[in-house]
């Protein structure tokens, strides 16, 4: 007959914790408080939010921003530049020779419209400004594409679909030094080259884009993202800027396969209406001077097409969109509440260990379980657990609630994927499992209930509140959410900092400097080493 397992074993330790926990009422609302609180505060945001606008008759109705465009992904981008282009049909190759290369910015911002968008704009180019050969699904915005270009400040680079980046050769572009560039489609395939000669050729790199249509636009471009100045204060981080313009003078433009048609020019000083130009001017993206159109492509399948030069002057950018105020909102901002229900859930972890000894019931538990270890650990299984499970309801209601209630508010929604939004959900139950393991731990050291949960507190929630709250600069806000287990809600974000995108990337606009999971790291390295502490001292200290 086999025997009974010792009343100690570790599984009975996990039952009899359990146990207490369901059976205290106090610990039990105290999650569920956890529940209303994440969810609840959510829902405030958008609940107090409502955008009117007048409608064509003259009622009130509602509207919101206007949508941008969206990439072959799904995700958000900016599509606005001049492109000068023809029809490719088929394979084919657009080579162009980039002579000169000059930009116009606003240093100010706020500057008034006028009929000359360059008047008042000081001479540079921006590191991110582009010129160079494009090759498109079209012209709609958010369409596939490829690009070979130069930049003001980040030498050649090719760029596709636009989040892919990848860096040539460095340095500015000048009459004693152009750059040839070159684009090759191949079916789905593009590739990339690179020349400071028009003889020796470096490949740069290759995009497949999936389902590109049989016939694309070709030709040159030109954009140059708004100037922004960022300055970082104890009141926050503001920011500052205008609008921009890139000239980029080609000749040696060169079409080869079957290209019917002649380039099509826009027309000087069109205007951009999409959510990515420029605020407070002018959005110019069609100025085109000194251009002479190719010749008509014929019927064969290797015709070529040439052009003496163009020189096309244009705004904008063709790059991911940064999330930023105003322009939407994201998936994250549903869990703004994750803060209050974190504390609930501290409350009821440190209260586990500080009231047994504070009513004396420790000696109870420990005289049951001698090995103390094995005792704390079957309340942290406990607590971590049932944490995490408070968090996964909360975070798995909040969400599509919050978003749900924003999109009949007329707000904005950027988008994230499937994956992103199970990490973010995932990932806030572990941040608060994570953190009842501290509070508990935290409380067998201090013993004291208050100072207990004033401790943990102070070191996650705190800094956290500091750090988006726009109270601090924005170096020591980083700082904070690097090194303070407030780091953990990294976790949530679904905001990136794009290398070639020019933005304010701040804990107060959603971006965490560390990744989500290194974020939720931090935090359990503080977790375990307070763990770790609080099993020594259970094991030397009299109760």
């Amino acid at each position: 007959m086999a025997a009974a397992p010792p009343r100690d074993a570790f599984r009975h330790l996990v039952r009899a914790e359990w146990t207490k926990l369901r059976t205290v009422r106090g610990w039990m609302a105290g999650l569920l408080v956890a529940v209303f609180l994440t969810v609840g505060i959510g829902l405030l945001g958008p609940a107090g939010s409502q955008i009117d606008c007048a409608r064509g008759d003259g009622k009130p109705g509602t509207c919101g921003p206007q949508a941008p465009p969206r990439g072959p992904d799904g995700r958000e981008v900016v599509d606005e530049k001049t492109f000068v282009h023809r029809t490719l049909s088929g394979d084919g190759t657009i080579t162009a020779r980039l002579t000169a290369f000059s930009g116009r910015y606003d240093p100010q911002g706020g500057r008034p419209p006028s009929e000359d968008p360059r008047a008042g704009l000081a001479a540079g180019l921006l590191p991110w400004s582009k010129a160079g050969v494009l090759v498109k699904d079209g012209t709609a915005e958010g369409s596939a594409y490829a690009a070979v270009l130069a930049t003001g400040g980040h030498g050649v680079r090719m760029q596709y679909d636009y989040t892919a980046d990848l860096a040539g050769p460095p340095g500015p572009v000048s009459a004693a030094a152009p750059r040839w560039l070159r684009l090759t489609r191949a079916g789905d395939t593009l590739t990339g080259y690179d020349s400071a000669d028009g003889v020796t050729w470096t490949v740069l790199g290759t995009a497949h884009l999936a389902g590109l249509p049989h016939d694309v636009e070709v030709g040159v471009f030109a954009a140059s993202p708004q100037y922004s100045v960022v300055r970082s204060s104890f009141g926050g981080t503001s920011e500052n800027g205008g609008p921009s313009l890139a000239t980029g003078t080609f000749d040696r433009i060169t079409v080869t396969g079957r290209s019917p048609g002649t380039w099509t020019v826009p027309p000087v000083g069109a205007m951009a209406g999409g959510p990515g130009a420029p605020q407070g001017a002018l959005a110019l993206t069609g100025a085109v001077a000194n251009s002479t159109s190719g010749t008509s492509g014929t019927s064969g399948t290797s015709s070529a097409n040439d052009a003496d030069g163009f020189t096309v002057t244009g705004s904008g950018d063709i790059a991911p969109a940064s999330i930023s105020p105003g322009a939407g909102k994201s998936v994250e901002g549903a869990l703004a509440g994750t803060f209050a229900g974190l504390i609930a859930v501290i409350v009821v972890a440190a209260l586990t260990m500080t009231s047994e000894y504070r009513r004396g019931l420790i000696r109870t538990s420990l005289a049951a379980s001698p090995r103390r270890g094995r005792l704390l650990a079957a309340k942290a299984v406990v607590l971590g657990t049932a944490a995490f499970a408070t968090g996964l309801i909360a975070a798995a209601a909040a969400v599509p609630a919050v978003t749900a209630l924003e999109h009949s508010k007329g707000l904005y929604v950027f988008h994230a994927s499937v994956a992103a939004q199970v990490r973010v959900v995932a990932g806030t139950a572990a941040l608060l499992a994570v953190a009842a393991v501290l509070a508990l731990a935290v409380g067998a050291i201090l013993r004291r209930g208050a100072a207990a949960v004033a401790a943990v507190i102070v070191v996650i929630v705190v800094p956290y509140i500091l750090a988006v709250a726009s109270v601090l600069p924005a170096g020591a806000a980083e700082w904070l959410t690097r090194l303070t287990p407030a780091a953990a809600f990294a976790v949530q974000q679904t905001v990136i900092a794009w290398p070639q995108v020019t933005a304010v990337y701040t804990p107060s606009n959603g971006y965490f400097p560390l990744s989500p999971w290194l974020g939720l790291g931090v935090l359990a390295l503080y977790a375990a080493a307070a763990y770790g502490l609080a099993h020594r001292l259970l094991a030397r200290r009299d109760v």
